[in-house]
C-alpha cells in the first residue's frame, strides 16, 4: 500500500477529517434511540387518535382533544359540537357495546367510558372469563367532569351534571346533577340555568 504525499495527500487527509467531524455531528442529531422514540410518538398518536377517527360517526363541530383513545370506533357515535377533554378514552365493547354521545356535550379531561366489563365468578382468572358488554347512552346538553367514569348500561339524560370522579353504572335522570362512587343524584338542574 502506497501512502499519499505531497499537497493531494494532504488535502484528502484534510477532507476525512472534515468528513469524521461531519459524522460525529451527525451521530449525536440522528441517535437511532432518540428517533426511535419519536417513531413511537407517531405511532401511538397515530393509532389512538387519527386512525380511528375515520371508523367513527362524528357530528358536526366536534372538537377531539389530543390523545384521547378510542376503542372499536366503529361502534361510536359522537354527537354535533361535542367537545371531549384531553386523556379521554372511550372503549366500546369488542362485540356489541356501543357509546352514543348526544349533541353538546362536554367532557372534563381524563374522563373513562367503557361499554365492556369483565366478570369475575369466583374460581377463574379475571382474563379467562366472559366479558359483559351493554351501551353508554349519553343524552344532549351534559357535562361530565373530570376523570368520571362512565361503565357498562350507564345512561345520562338530557341537560345532567356528572361531578368528577364519579363512577356511573346505571341511570342518571334529565336535569339531574350526580356526584360520587357510585355516583347518585344530589340535586336538579332548573329549566331557567340552560
Amino acid at each position: 500500500m502506497t501512502q499519499r504525499t505531497g499537497a493531494r495527500g494532504a488535502s484528502h487527509k484534510a477532507r476525512l477529517s472534515k468528513g469524521q467531524k461531519l459524522l460525529r455531528l451527525l451521530g449525536s442529531v440522528l441517535d437511532p434511540r432518540a428517533w426511535a422514540h419519536v417513531v413511537k410518538i407517531v405511532n401511538y398518536y397515530n393509532y389512538s387518535h387519527v386512525q380511528p377517527l375515520r371508523a367513527i360517526t362524528l357530528g358536526p363541530g366536534a372538537n377531539i382533544s389530543p390523545n384521547v383513545a378510542f376503542a372499536n370506533p366503529e361502534r361510536i357515535t359522537i354527537g354535533a359540537r361535542v367537545r371531549l377533554g384531553v386523556r379521554c378514552v372511550l372503549w366500546a365493547g369488542p362485540g356489541t357495546g356501543r357509546i352514543v354521545i348526544g349533541d353538546d356535550v362536554m367532557f372534563g379531561p381524563e374522563v373513562m367510558l367503557t361499554a365492556s366489563s369483565y366478570r369475575y365468578n369466583d374460581g377463574h382468572p379475571v382474563t379467562n372469563q366472559a366479558m359483559d358488554e351493554a351501551d353508554i347512552v349519553i343524552g344532549n346538553d351534559v357535562w361530565i367532569g373530570t376523570r368520571a367514569v362512565l361503565l357498562p348500561g350507564a345512561r345520562i339524560g338530557d341537560g345532567a351534571i356528572i361531578g368528577a370522579h364519579a363512577v356511573v353504572r346505571g341511570e342518571i335522570p334529565a336535569m339531574a346533577i350526580a356526584v360520587g362512587s357510585p355516583a347518585r343524584v344530589v340535586s336538579q338542574r332548573q329549566i331557567g340555568t340552560l
